[in-house]
């Protein structure tokens, strides 16, 4: 019988042996299939598995109900046994370790005025990272199976997309891979069914008020109705074009030879990506935007061709265009230069208690609550209403001090130099101040003496960059809320 999983596994080498791998379980069969099969196949391959479950906080008791029933699967089906080996020795292989975390997805969407699938994965990737960063995991793997290829190629197509965007899921990116991509969800099924393995059905996903479910429910049974086998046709495809888009990246890196780093900027002659044919040429761009964000660019394909305009445009020796990130991109004669604009000065001005406040680069949410216990991070904390009456949002002050809860007085400056926080962003970070005192710091957290008890009326405070990008040393994240104390 064929192991598309595993075939999968080795042809692309996804597991080095001696690697330690986190598994994602929501509890749905995609992700119960993906973690026995790895549990049966951790011996063989030689790598050690754990598994993470995250409650998305989205359907009440449903949602605690998948945490428990992943937690008594484990218990069950991928226990610690004893394998005896043909020199009559025994091997004994430990059960599965298994890691839950939970977050409010419907309030932190509102917070952000996001969407609560982007919310979502957000969200339980920190969770994932997080925790394969503590538990010294070198691999995330994912339960994307052929049938999420699939849609998502679908998806891509009709919002409009080049060829990356057809080339659907990769197969690894970074360190998550995902090991289901050649496997059907029919498969899957069948596979739990033989074993007589329950898997959680989640509500959500009957819901055609998300695009992805009417692709899944409407559109994909009648295409596979004409074209049998229609999800594993497209897996085939995405990697014939995914070894294309490849091929075209590298001829585009090749052009890059004159490529100058200084200063936080990279500049090469504007006529060597003039010369490149149009879709080199667009690729060659991308590659610099992202060096320039370390691959965290927003930069949509019209930005990537007006960047492209820009090292064509004859006759414009100082022609500019301002790109997503804080990026800007100049015609400086015959050159192309990318810079990251400057932070934005912080101006003092009082903190708007039930809402938002610009500082800079940065929003700072404000809003009132009870203080029920929470975590107090270093983007996201709380004040006491009581001792912070009306603070002042301002930049640091040359011998401004903080004690952080559980911690000692120190200034700002050891305190930013202590979480490596670079010199150039140090005067960019929103403080708050009351009567002449730093109530809290963007980044480090709240005065100790200025927290509030549990009970008590307090400010809910946020601090984030609408761009996130203009802080690339900090990339201060809400959606982790580590604490740093």
């Amino acid at each position: 019988m064929s192991d598309p999983m595993r075939e999968f596994i080795l042809q692309r080498r996804l597991i080095p042996p001696g690697s330690r791998v986190l598994c994602a379980v929501s509890g749905g069969a995609d992700s119960l299939y993906l973690l026995h099969r790895l549990y049966c196949l951790r011996r063989e391959l030689r790598f050690t598995l754990c598994a993470a479950h995250y409650n998305h906080c989205l359907r009440g008791q449903e949602s605690d109900g998948d945490e428990e029933f992943v937690r008594t699967f484990l218990a069950l089906c991928c226990s610690g046994e004893k394998i005896l080996l043909p020199d009559g020795s025994v091997e004994e292989l430990p059960p599965v370790e298994f890691f839950s975390g939970r977050g409010d997805v419907a309030a932190r969407a509102r917070e952000r005025r996001q969407g609560l699938e982007e919310t979502a994965r957000e969200m339980r990737y920190a969770f994932l990272t997080e925790t394969a960063q503590n538990e010294g995991c070198n691999l995330i793997a994912t339960a994307h199976t052929a049938n999420d290829n699939g849609e998502t190629m679908l998806l891509h197509l009709v919002r409009g997309t080049g060829l990356r965007g057809l080339t659907g899921i990769a197969p690894q990116r970074g360190n998550v891979i995902r090991p289901l991509l050649t496997t059907t969800r029919r498969e899957i099924e069948d596979y739990l069914r033989y074993r007589g393995f329950p898997w959680r059905e989640d509500s959500s996903n009957r819901d055609d008020q998300f695009t992805r479910n009417r692709l899944r429910h409407r559109v994909l049974p009648e295409l596979e109705a004409v074209c049998p086998g229609l999800p594993l046709r497209l897996a085939d495809t995405a990697q014939r074009l995914r070894e294309d888009e490849e091929y075209l990246t590298q001829q585009a890196q090749a052009a890059l030879t004159n490529l100058e780093e200084s200063e936080g900027a990279l500049s090469l002659p504007a006529g060597d990506i003039a010369a490149l044919p149009q879709p080199l040429a667009v690729r060659a761009v991308r590659i610099l935007v992202g060096r320039m964000t370390r691959g965290n660019d927003d930069c949509s394909a019209a930005h990537l061709e007006g960047l492209v305009a820009l090292c064509r445009k004859e006759g414009s020796p100082s022609a500019r265009l301002d790109l997503p990130g804080g990026l800007t991109a100049r015609r400086c004669y015959h050159r192309l230069v990318l810079s990251r604009r400057p932070p934005t000065p912080i101006q003092p001005v009082p903190l708007t208690l039930s809402g938002e406040t610009r500082a800079g680069d940065f929003q700072i949410a404000c809003s009132p609550a009870v203080y029920q216990g929470e975590i107090q991070g270093p983007w996201e904390m709380f004040l006491s209403q009581r001792a912070v009456p009306q603070p002042l949002v301002r930049r640091r002050g040359t011998g401004d001090t903080l004690r952080l809860p559980g911690r000692r007085t120190r200034t700002l400056k050891k305190w930013m130099i202590d979480l490596h926080i670079p010199a150039s962003c140090r005067d960019f970070l929103p403080v708050l101040e009351q009567d002449g005192q730093v109530a809290a710091a963007a980044g480090l957290g709240p005065q100790e003496t200025l927290t509030p008890k549990p009970g008590e009326l307090c400010w809910h405070i946020r601090f984030f960059s609408p761009e996130n990008r203009n802080f690339p040393a900090l990339q201060p994240d809400v959606s982790k809320n580590t604490p740093q104390m």
